[in-house]
């Protein structure tokens, strides 16, 4: 049974989560303080979180910022806040989704099992025949795929889950120009569940890690128009 934790200082929606989630067939613990919540994430193994941007002691942000390294787990940020900047920054920082409130609770269940199929779905081993590379080598760039570890020039760059599943899946298909809402697809597995613009910022935020000028990229390159390509 998979295992949900909800950093939500709002007892009443939280419970609300809780009870919608739990009828659905997950295990839900709730934590309403910043700072217990990120303790009680690093000390228990949980399959997905659901993370309030503003909470006392400690705010989303700063628990996303703190987990995304250390937590290979598909994390939703819920909060009132609408504008854009708030959604650029979570996802900058790895978020898998946003959802905005009020919401109801039957799409909160949607976007949670969608998250959790994907994330079951990248993990799976591949069939004996049909595995890629354990390791990709492009011009200095070394993706490792089993470790899901990187190297720019012998050096370990941290990416989080989805700015590693980005990655890997232009390696895989290099020379091929990818529209951002087919990466989207590819990558994230939901079709009506989130914004594709969330593409160009994990787009960014790798460049920022493996090009030595984020600005001139030697490795995923923008089609302009047409979307993304990673050159060999």
């Amino acid at each position: 049974m998979k295992k949900i934790l909800i950093i939500e200082d709002d007892l009443s929606i939280a419970e609300l989560q809780k009870d919608y989630l739990e009828v659905a067939g997950f295990t839900v613990d709730i934590c309403a303080d910043g700072e217990q919540g990120l303790k009680a994430l690093m000390n228990n193994d949980y399959d997905l979180l659901l993370l309030d941007l503003m909470l006392p002691s400690k705010d989303g942000l700063e628990i996303l910022a703190q987990i995304r390294d250390e937590k290979d787990i598909p994390v939703l940020l819920v909060s009132a806040k609408k504008e854009e900047i708030d959604k650029i920054k979570g996802f900058s920082l790895g978020a898998d989704d946003y959802i905005t409130k009020p919401f109801s609770p039957g799409e909160l269940v949607a976007r949670v099992k969608a998250h959790l199929q994907n994330y079951e779905r990248l993990k799976q081993k591949f069939p004996k025949n049909d595995r890629p590379p354990k390791e990709l080598h492009i011009r200095g760039l070394k993706i490792q795929s089993e470790s899901r570890r990187v190297f720019v020039n012998q050096r370990e760059v941290i990416l989080a889950q989805k700015e590693f599943d980005l990655l890997h899946y232009l390696a895989q298909n290099p020379n091929r120009v990818f529209s951002r809402e087919e990466l989207f697809e590819r990558v994230w597995g939901l079709e009506a569940l989130g914004d594709s613009a969330t593409v160009t910022v994990h787009i960014a935020r790798i460049r920022e890690k493996i090009e030595s000028d984020p600005s001139n990229p030697q490795y995923i390159e923008t089609v302009w128009g047409a979307g993304y390509r990673f050159r060999i």
